[in-house]
């Protein structure tokens, strides 16, 4: 019998949304760390844990009541991802199916909303792949070589290559960031890009291909590329030109939402240790009574704690209709940070054992490493807050 305070791992705040994270939990109950390795061995996609999510109605959480969503807040989403991630489940092979659409939501037409948004709430279609990264880009999302040229009849013509573009196989529709108009045309560098919301199945039958990346997490990520795809006019979503501020501001609900899983993770990652900590004896004691083993998961909680709040913050700012660009990237950079530190230490604890897949840990400790990459680096957030919020030069 363990002796340590679970609520005070898993609940250490008065949270919201406790109905929310009540339902979720025992929507998780039914897909344990056996459901999860074998979709590991299989490199598998875990369609029927998203379709449970999705006829749950947690995907749709933030589509507004009238398209057929629960017009929930970001905090109600978030308590959802962390929930999943807290209970050992993993949430990025649908994820994006809650916060993606929120570029249509924002800026398209009536007529986008009311045709693709009450499909995406049911899940009748899937918005889950964003085209954005390139091979040759990364992060220099300005210095997108993907275009799109409009012809004499309106339509657009892509050619061009993504990379890492998660879910793309399991997707209807993606939000796709092309150039419309050569860079050495524009004022600005994030001028002259545009967002397309692509029909895929259509898409795959007219010039786009797609190659599944062998990568060391199961994430489901693609090469997406485009030869000569011609797409309509009403693909468009808001004005040609803009995107690149579209998807940036559509960036800070996922990179809160990101900062809620990895929240997740680090309640589950302390739980864990907790738990082996105690039951596990050696020399006659519980290894949790030596010091080398307990300070470092104090040191990791406490972490973990300060995290939850500065997510929590970022989180009523969005709500709030506040902006939130540093605190959604601090969120984000803090939260990795605990859960990869927390993951760190449950795997010491459990020495030997933590490599074992049959305990779990060493296929969530992946996951959690994941975060210190993407979906932005941490090198990424240091020089957005240096030159954005405290007044650094910028860097070259």
């Amino acid at each position: 019998m363990t002796q340590y305070d679970t609520d005070m791992i898993t609940m250490p705040l008065s949270l919201p949304w406790q109905d929310i994270r009540d339902a979720v939990a025992r929507l998780c109950d039914d897909f344990p760390n056996a459901y999860w390795l074998k979709l590991d061995k299989e490199d598998a996609y875990p369609h029927d844990f998203v379709n449970a999510l999705t006829e749950s109605g947690f995907l749709g959480a933030l589509i507004p009541e009238q398209y057929g969503g629960a017009g929930l807040p970001l905090t109600a989403a978030g308590a959802v991802l962390e929930t999943i991630h807290a209970k050992g489940c993993n949430a990025a092979a649908g994820h994006a199916q809650m916060y993606t659409m929120g570029t249509v939501l924002k800026h398209g037409s009536e007529e986008q909303k009311e045709k693709y948004l009450p499909k995406i709430a049911t899940g009748e279609l899937r918005l889950q792949a964003f085209g954005v990264t390139e091979p040759t880009t990364g992060s220099d999302t300005t210095q997108l070589k993907t275009k799109a040229e409009k012809t004499d009849k309106g339509t657009y013509i892509v050619n061009g290559q993504k990379v890492w573009t998660s879910r793309a196989f399991e997707s209807d529709l993606m939000l796709l960031l092309a150039r419309t108009t050569p860079s050495d045309q524009c004022k600005k560098r994030s001028d002259g890009m545009s967002v397309f919301l692509i029909d895929m199945n259509e898409a795959k039958k007219n010039g786009m291909s797609l190659s599944k990346i062998d990568a060391m997490i199961n994430h489901n990520t693609c090469e997406v590329f485009f030869d000569n795809l011609e797409i309509p006019a009403d693909t468009l979503v808001g004005e040609e030109g803009k995107g690149f501020k579209y998807i940036v501001d559509s960036m800070n609900a996922e990179r809160i939402l990101i900062a809620y899983e990895c929240i997740g993770d680090a309640k589950y990652f302390t739980e864990k240790a907790c738990e082996y900590a105690n039951d596990r004896t050696v020399f006659g004691r519980p290894i949790g009574a030596n010091q080398g083993i307990q300070f470092p998961i104090a040191q990791a909680y406490a972490q973990a704690q300060a995290a939850e709040l500065m997510v929590a913050k970022a989180a009523a700012m969005f709500d709030a209709g506040e902006k939130s660009g540093a605190e959604a990237n601090m969120a984000k950079l803090l939260a990795a940070d605990a859960s990869w530190a927390t993951a760190e230490v449950c795997m010491q604890t459990y020495g030997g054992f933590a490599f074992a897949r049959e305990y779990g840990i060493e296929r969530k400790w992946r996951e959690a490493r994941l975060y210190q990459t993407a979906p932005i680096s941490k090198n990424m957030i240091f020089g957005y807050l240096g030159q954005h919020v405290l007044g650094l030069p910028r860097s070259y």
